[in-house]
């Protein structure tokens, strides 16, 4: 194996590291409606995610590869050194949350990864990522929240107060119709993981192997392609590591929720993520939105302090805003280091 193939394997084999953990933190979006709604045994749920995952990567996951991959660092930086330091530092931060057991979005730790080296070199597109990303990253969650709060307060409330809500619920929960809608929304979702979440680790390694062996242009959609066939599969892999405990968390431990309930979490939340993907090709989160989105179920049934008060709630809260800074900060860091070890040209 010749120098720079073996320069490529470090980054490639940390990129699937990060897939491994993002696939541990991904599977709650996707499956935890249907896993709190027992529809779907826990061990079937990382081949069906790992499947769909790959399918959306390939089908709608081109505009956040391509944004992962030049347009929050310049492409002419992405070099083995800092695609593999930024690697690494996701796969540190996504690791402690999902042994914390609170799902992180994937694509606030890499995005703040892959920024860390460009404020480090004077390279930060700033208006990207302040005025389209980091905005997304509030916007999105919030529009979860309300369309699932509305959703609950005028479908379930007024179930309620006709006295219709436990007998009628029971009864619709037992229609194997509802099964079959919510795997289809697992599905989705899953689907809409794969059109943006692979892409923190596929774009970075689809510049880095432009760059580093200069690959003619009519041949960039092939190493794209390689890049994402790396990747993908391995979001499986860290669903059987490490999902149990996260879908755990998010489908039991925050409000229980029936079917109907669970399909529209699931609709909410896959349907945000794949316009982001589609439309802008921003990197964003699909845990917070699908977390906001069962909030707003959970809220419309039971109040706002029953709710608010729980500590899974304020656990995930305070992970979400330490986790990014960890990512950023360890990037910068070892960006630091290996400048100083004249590692990076």
């Amino acid at each position: 194996m010749t120098p720079i193939y073996n320069q490529l394997l470090i980054p490639f084999l940390t990129a699937m590291a990060v897939a491994i953990t993002m696939g541990g933190s991904g599977t709650a979006p996707a499956f935890s409606a249907s896993y709190g709604a027992n529809v779907l045994r826990k061990s079937l749920i990382p081949g069906l995610f790992g499947i769909m995952v790959f399918v959306g990567a390939f089908v709608a996951g081109k505009k956040t590869a391509g944004t992962m991959g030049s347009g929050i660092l310049p492409a002419e930086y992405m070099s083995f050194t800092v695609v593999s330091v930024a690697l690494f530092s996701i796969a540190v931060t996504m690791l402690v949350s999902n042994i914390s057991g609170i799902p992180q979005s994937t694509s606030q730790a890499a995005v703040l990864a892959l920024a860390a080296p460009a404020l480090y070199f004077g390279k930060l597109d700033t208006h990207s990522l302040f005025y389209e990303i980091i905005p997304a990253w509030f916007v999105l969650p919030i529009v979860s929240y309300f369309l699932s709060y509305f959703c609950g307060k005028y479908i379930y409330q007024p179930m309620r107060r006709r006295g219709l809500t436990i007998q009628r619920a029971q009864n619709e929960n037992k229609r194997h119709i509802w099964d079959v809608v919510l795997i289809i929304m697992a599905l989705y979702v899953s689907f809409a993981i794969g059109s943006n979440n692979v892409a923190n680790a596929a774009g970075p390694l689809y510049t880095m192997t432009i760059n580093e062996l200069h690959i003619r242009e009519s041949d960039h959609i092939v190493i794209l392609m390689l890049a994402t066939l790396i990747v993908a599969p391995c979001f499986g892999i860290g669903a059987s590591l490490f999902g149990h405990k996260i879908l755990r968390n998010t489908g039991k431990e925050i409000v229980l929720f029936g079917k109907f309930e669970a399909v529209i979490i699931a609709f909410i939340s896959g349907s945000l993520l794949l316009l982001a993907s589609v439309f802008k090709g921003i990197p964003t989160s699909l845990v917070q939105v699908n977390v906001a989105a069962i909030l707003g179920i959970g809220v419309a049934k039971m109040g706002h302090k029953n709710i608010f008060r729980k500590t899974q709630v304020r656990r995930f809260f305070g992970m979400w805003m330490i986790a990014p800074i960890i990512s950023f900060v360890l990037s910068l860091l070892l960006i630091f280091i290996a400048d100083k070890a004249n590692m990076l040209r």
